[in-house]
């Protein structure tokens, strides 16, 4: 990877953030596989950290989460004993939290849909934020805790529960059910009912799924490994926040947020990796 100039990175990256496979990358740049795998680590890396210092003491008034499915190496239903033994596979959750002013990813955590990951991400989220929010989020329960511990009676809570209908004339294995009624319910503080939503969070779920090849529904573009998922998450939420023009705002979110005053480009971006390549890499054979 260090034979490759900042051109050529920069065209890597380029493809893997616009939705590409490794394997179409290395078709469109000519890059070895190996050599794409240990850039997206590397630069997966340097975003990560990166925005861990640069997302504090954000002045966001409305914030909405959400999680997001896919999966490692196989589905849950298909990780066998010997599977799960060597290495981390089965079902992944993607939890997010976007400011609804600037569109913001203010916090994102990859883990289980269980209370440990939900009080990791608000614990996260909270340490991010300058001052009360108000907060919205599904009906998923282990919210209710997470919130709780991570804000006390700071915050103004509310919870967006959607009751579904089935429809036992339709085939509903690939698609969810008709939502048919929304139920907002205030947990915490006086949240204004004009601002209980979900909607740009749920939005922000649909940009994954069409900027991130493996979290393509019904195709073979899955992760092969967790590092690998984790690094492209990481890749993808730097460039959402700082290099991505947001087609309402007219700028990027992060410029929206006050974080930076100018529209990063992917050379900027890979100028990051600087101050890390007299680190080890870390191989990789797999996407």
């Amino acid at each position: 990877m260090n034979r490759l100039n900042t051109e050529r990175r920069s065209q890597v990256i380029r493809c893997l953030v616009e939705g590409n496979s490794i394997r179409a990358t290395v078709r469109m740049t000519g890059v070895a596989k190996n050599t794409v795998v240990k850039l997206l680590l590397e630069i997966g890396r340097a975003c990560e950290e990166y925005q861990d210092k640069a997302l504090r003491n954000l002045r966001s008034k409305k914030i909405q989460c959400d999680e997001i499915w896919s999966f490692v190496y196989a589905k849950q239903k298909n990780v066998t004993p010997e599977i799960s033994a060597k290495q981390v596979a089965g079902d992944v959750w993607t939890w997010t939290a976007i400011d609804a002013d600037s569109k913001l990813i203010v916090s994102w955590m990859l883990g289980g849909r269980d209370a440990g990951t939900a009080k990791h991400f608000m614990n996260d989220l909270a340490s991010r934020l300058a001052s009360r929010v108000q907060l919205t989020t599904d009906g998923h329960r282990v919210y209710l805790n997470a919130v709780e511990d991570a804000f006390g009676s700071e915050v103004d809570y509310a919870m967006l529960v959607k009751i579904y209908g089935v429809d036992a004339t339709t085939d509903s294995k690939y698609s969810p059910a008709e939502c048919i009624d929304c139920k907002p319910i205030a947990i915490n503080g006086h949240p204004d009912p004009k601002h209980i939503s979900t909607s740009y969070v749920e939005r922000q779920n649909l940009s994954m799924r069409m900027m991130m090849r493996r979290f393509t529904r019904l195709t073979n573009a899955f992760s092969k490994k967790v590092e690998n998922h984790f690094a492209m998450l990481a890749l993808y939420f730097f460039y959402y926040n700082f290099c991505r023009v947001h087609q309402t705002l007219r700028v990027t979110p992060s410029m929206e947020a006050g974080v930076t005053d100018h529209l990063w480009t992917i050379e900027e971006m890979v100028s990051i990796l600087r101050t890390k390549e007299s680190e080890p890499e870390t191989a990789g054979d797999s996407n």
